[in-house]
């Protein structure tokens, strides 16, 4: 906690949205529209200024009606994602939670890529299209966020022999791409460009459930859109998305947490973290 209290940002009286940075999220396909969902909400509880989902067609009276604090920019194809636009008017991007792989959507990925100028943060189905092609990591923005769970990691990197080669590999792989590679299971490791790697103290088994990752990632995507570094956001995110999990066990079950659960606990994380300093 101490260490993550040094760097995290006090809010002024006369702060305005503007400053907490614009961040877009691009995520959801027919059928997983929750993954936009969930990381749109996330991204809200963690202090993004504004906020702008890129979401297929269909799913804008979802993303509406569900999160109406978000903005949403409606793809011109109604059932997966298929062309962007522009990004330059945002100050961070996340990309792909529940996108799918399919050819046009991989297309539009590789758009994203190209734009170096802008902090990103690439989750689930952003992580499966960089494994079908390994030679887009080497355009991917300087200090990118990966965030993969065990098998999309070996996607991107290959399999390891044991849990220390794998950790050796997550090292190199952040040195040699220049980019935060959060490999996510008990005591998620957050390996930084400059070699190092983070353990992670706070999270339980309760967690383990389906768009748990997808609320960390709108989670990253707030600070990064905040102007943290993309250590430290990596870092921040994955503390108090941990903590925000354990407080919500402590209502009621590990077996009875779903993503929404962490969500609503995101908040009183942030309260946890600063009357432990």
């Amino acid at each position: 906690p101490d260490a993550i209290i040094s760097f995290m940002k006090a809010r002024k009286k006369f702060d305005h949205k503007g400053i907490y940075g614009h961040g877009i999220l691009i995520s959801g396909s027919k059928g997983k529209m929750g993954a936009a969902v969930l990381g749109a909400r996330a991204a809200l509880r963690t202090g993004i200024g504004l906020l702008t989902c890129h979401i297929p067609g269909s799913g804008n009276q979802i993303l509406q009606t569900s999160v109406p604090e978000a903005m949403s920019q409606p793809d011109a194809n109604a059932e997966i994602v298929s062309e962007i636009g522009e990004t330059e008017r945002f100050d961070a991007i996340g990309i792909g939670p529940g996108i799918g792989t399919d050819p046009v959507t991989q297309k539009a990925f590789h758009s994203v890529l190209l734009n170096r100028s802008k902090p990103l943060v690439i989750d689930a189905d952003g992580i499966n299209i960089l494994g079908l092609n390994d030679k887009w990591m080497s355009v991917m923005p300087e200090k990118t966020v990966l965030t993969p769970h065990l098998k999309e990691f070996e996607r991107i990197a290959g399999k390891s022999g044991n849990g220390y080669s794998r950790l050796e590999k997550q090292s190199g792989f952040a040195v040699r791409y220049n980019c935060v590679v959060v490999l996510k299971g008990a005591y998620t490791s957050v390996a930084t460009p400059d070699g190092k790697i983070f353990f992670n103290s706070t999270g339980n088994p309760g967690m383990a459930t389906a768009g748990s990752g997808d609320v960390l990632t709108g989670m990253i995507l707030a600070l990064l859109a905040q102007g943290y570094s993309s250590g430290n956001a990596a870092v921040a995110a994955v503390f108090l998305h941990g903590l925000a999990g354990d407080l919500a066990a402590g209502k009621s079950s590990p077996e009875s947490i779903i993503a929404s659960d962490i969500i609503d606990n995101i908040g009183n994380a942030f309260v946890k973290l600063r009357s432990s300093a």
